[in-house]
């Protein structure tokens, strides 16, 4: 991923994609893998959502969730550099959660 992407909801499908590779290669660790993919895929999944809600409340709540799960995704990310993966194969990765948490958040906060 070298290019930026500027539509949120491309970019989220494209960070799960992403995390779906690295999780393939965290099989000596499957708790780790299971959660990574979980918290990884559903940020994207709650950023679709919150494009489908009727209230305003409901959408600042569904993309408070994709925050959440982007969080926790970056530290699960954390967890794994340099331990399981080397630090080069995942920094942009890392980074890039660390994006999608500040533009959710910017986007929470404008929202309210």
């Amino acid at each position: 991923m070298s290019e930026k992407i500027y539509d949120l909801k491309e970019r989220t499908f494209k960070f799960a994609q992403r995390i779906l590779d690295i999780a393939e290669l965290l099989s000596k660790c499957r708790i780790i893998q299971e959660q990574l993919v979980k918290a990884g895929t559903s940020i994207g999944a709650n950023v679709e959502e919150a494009d489908g809600t009727i209230t305003k409340k409901d959408f600042v709540n569904k993309m408070a969730i994709a925050r959440k799960e982007a969080k926790e995704t970056r530290y699960w990310l954390r967890l794994i550099l340099g331990r399981y993966i080397k630090t080069e194969e995942i920094a942009f990765d890392i980074e890039e959660c660390q994006e999608l948490i500040n533009i959710i958040s910017s986007i929470i906060n404008k929202s309210r």
